[in-house]
């Protein structure tokens, strides 16, 4: 029965090759699945790194025109977080949901 492989298959060395890339493939730690599940990640965190930075600079351009003028400042101070002057009452207007 062995006489009917041909004696390249049945070289050490090809089995050895075959039995290393068989390993490779499916038993090693860094078989392909985990290759392409890291690699998969890779690619979605460099997405949410682009995002971020995007917003980084958002921000500090919105602080720089912030810190640069007053009114603005005052605005935004009014608007976001309910800030007023000395005698002055704020009145908070929510809109009811709808059922």
């Amino acid at each position: 029965m062995l006489k009917r492989i041909p004696k390249f298959f049945r070289s050490f060395y090809f089995i050895t090759t075959l039995l290393f890339v068989a390993w490779m493939l499916f038993f090693d730690s860094n078989d392909f699945v985990t290759q392409y599940q890291m690699s998969k990640k890779l690619d979605d965190l460099e997405e949410e790194k682009e995002y971020y930075l995007e917003k980084i600079a958002e921000v500090q351009k919105d602080r720089k025109e912030l810190m640069s003028n007053t009114e603005l400042l005052e605005k935004f101070a009014r608007e976001k977080y309910l800030m007023k002057r000395p005698n002055e009452e704020v009145f908070i207007i929510v809109p009811k949901e709808e059922e």
